[in-house]
């Protein structure tokens, strides 16, 4: 299908600019696979003077879409989800999930893990909205900030490095920030010197 190739999603960028972004954005926390950086990275190649509001219309879109995806799960999801497993099985994962929640919205935002998936279990799993839109915006806006910084600074020519070590980068950075985590809870349960 046309619509999800990348070239018709790049053509959609330079055709509808922050509007397109801000579609692809938001729909893509909820449900779409075409992921905002396609049309992100679009954009800052054509206009690297302006890379900083498109990050900034990214984050906020996809913030936006986020907190759409968690009431999609909440409302649809939830029944669903009591009707397969029980409502004990779902929420005995909801306290589970509820001590990392946060940290696995960071990730979700930040990695190149499906953001959507994430937005849509925590309405499924009644999670804090609150915590949601919260690092929501903090793991989004480190992902599109630093591309947009990358191209405001260096320009096109960054584009080879920014599709193809990017998503590496930012996985190495988010295993990093798990064993970190888990080091800290550790640490302030007294199991480590």
């Amino acid at each position: 299908m046309e619509i999800l190739s990348l070239q018709y999603w790049q053509d959609f960028a330079l055709k509808y600019g922050i509007y397109g972004l801000a579609f692809n954005a938001f729909i893509e926390a909820i449900f779409f696979p075409i992921p905002p950086d396609v049309l992100l990275i679009t954009l800052c190649v054509a206009d690297p003077q302006n890379a900083f509001l498109y990050a900034f219309i990214a984050t906020l879109f996809s913030s936006f879409g986020g907190v759409g995806g968690y009431y999609l799960g909440y409302f649809g999801g939830k029944p669903l989800a009591f009707k397969l497993f029980g409502e004990d099985k779902v929420k005995k994962v909801h306290r589970l999930y509820e001590s990392y929640e946060g940290l696995i919205v960071l990730l979700a935002g930040f990695t190149p893990i499906p953001y959507k998936v994430f937005t849509v279990t925590s309405g499924i799993l009644f999670a804090s909205l609150k915590k949601l839109i919260v690092f929501s915006i903090i793991g989004r806006g480190l992902r599109f900030f630093s591309e947009a910084a990358l191209f405001y600074f260096y320009g096109a020519q960054v584009k080879h490095f920014v599709l193809h070590n990017l998503n590496i980068l930012f996985t190495v950075v988010g295993v990093f920030l798990i064993i970190g985590f888990l080091v800290y809870r550790r640490y302030k349960k007294g199991r480590l010197p």
